[in-house]
């Protein structure tokens, strides 16, 4: 009975709080994809124009890249059945390691399950007492969770601010730090605006400070070939560590820090992510090192992704929407109003375009909207019929005239 009681009073607390949740408009109820991440894609029993996935250049569906998994499996199996420190380093996590070191221009490069395990084991480990970190303040929550798990101290300059950058380096440089991290988005994920990556490595280097870069929404998109906001800065080897993941702009799934071998033999031995958990299988390996390949050959994704994304913005402004401070394919809707947002999203879901709603607590209250990816595998008659929908349905609720 006691336990019964006990079983009860956690049903009503966490219900209670569920329910607080559904009546702000703030309880997440994914809905099912039932086919490939496709332009046009099974959602709940409806073919919509899939605009809410990371998937930027269409890879997860590439031929080369799903045969490259396929292959995979019949060579080496369904997983490797351990840690990569024990037994489940294999020869295919290394060749990824020297193909993302060779596609970011590094020295080295450690591979993650996920781009999240990177962030919350890779900061932990290169920053502890004695440090300092200094934070965008609408830095990714795995940055934050990262930040969290040290016993560093912490500093958050204004977003993109680089006078506040300025000013809280200048504020701490009586102290005597070990070392000094500044840690950024490379493209933030909910207005899709890029951080001046080379106004930071000024003040980096001016100062002394190292820098950390998360450019998960910038693999694939920004850069030579989709090498990302190193590259589209010019700073190839200048950045101390660029940490990535593959599961947006290279389609398939993983973490991933670009840096030097002095580095990636620390985080090696240092970071709990790495040690502690089960290596990525093979297929998801072989698919990950075929995405960067196709890449390297050939940048016509990454072009079309761009001019998609030039038509799609330029489009939705001649409607009259407001798409934020977007530089980059992450282009918001914005309703500024929470139930406008929701709204817009689930008549356009009728209308047949998958959009979703991002409100409160994701971004700040009053800025609510539709957040939209642009992909590179959208027809120019994707583009002009979500066009035409979020025009309908923008006048029905009288976000556009």
């Amino acid at each position: 009975m006691e336990k019964s009681r006990a079983i009860l009073s956690l049903e009503q607390q966490f219900g209670a709080e569920l329910k607080d949740l559904d009546e702000k408009n703030l309880l997440w109820n994914p809905k099912s994809l039932e086919s490939a991440s496709e332009p046009w894609s099974m959602v709940d029993g409806k073919k919509v124009l899939m605009f809410c996935s990371n998937n930027y250049l269409g890879l997860t569906n590439h031929p080369e890249v799903k045969e490259a998994a396929i292959e995979a499996v019949r060579k080496y199996g369904a997983g490797s059945g351990s840690v990569r420190p024990i037994a489940g380093n294999m020869a295919l996590h290394l060749k990824l390691e020297e193909t993302i070191a060779r596609f970011k221009r590094t020295e080295d490069a450690i591979y993650y399950n996920t781009g999240f395990t990177a962030n919350s084991g890779a900061i932990p480990a290169i920053a502890g007492e004695g440090d300092l970190i200094i934070s965008d303040e609408l830095n990714h929550g795995s940055i934050i969770d990262g930040v969290r798990l040290t016993k560093a101290e912490r500093a958050i300059f204004k977003h993109k601010n680089m006078d506040d950058l300025k000013r809280v380096l200048e504020e701490t440089r009586s102290k005597t730090y070990r070392r000094i991290w500044i840690i950024t988005d490379g493209v933030f994920s909910m207005d899709g605006d890029i951080a001046p990556l080379d106004k930071i490595y000024g003040l980096a280097d001016q100062f002394g400070a190292h820098i950390y870069v998360d450019d998960a929404h910038g693999d694939g998109v920004l850069g030579s070939h989709g090498r990302g906001i190193v590259s589209h800065f010019n700073l190839d080897g200048k950045v101390d560590m660029e940490m990535g993941t593959f599961s947006k702009g290279f389609g398939t799934m993983g973490g991933l820090i670009a840096t030097t071998k002095t580095i990636k033999k620390y985080l090696l031995n240092k970071s709990r992510t790495y040690l502690l958990t089960g290596s990525q299988p093979p297929a998801v390996i072989a698919a990950s090192i075929k995405a960067l390949e196709v890449l390297e050959r050939d940048d016509s994704l990454v072009k079309k992704l761009w001019s998609n994304t030039k038509y799609f913005k330029g489009k939705a402004k001649e409607l009259g929407f407001d798409t934020g401070e977007s530089e980059t394919p992450i282009t918001p809707i914005m309703t500024y109003d929470e139930s406008k947002a929701r709204d817009l999203s689930l008549k356009l879901f009728e209308e047949g375009v998958y959009a979703l709603p991002i409100v409160f607590p994701m971004v700040a209250k009053g800025k609510a909207r539709i957040r939209t990816m642009i992909r590179a595998d959208f027809s120019k008659e994707d583009l002009d019929f979500a066009l035409e929908k979020f025009g309908k349905v923008g006048k029905e609720l009288g976000i556009v005239k």
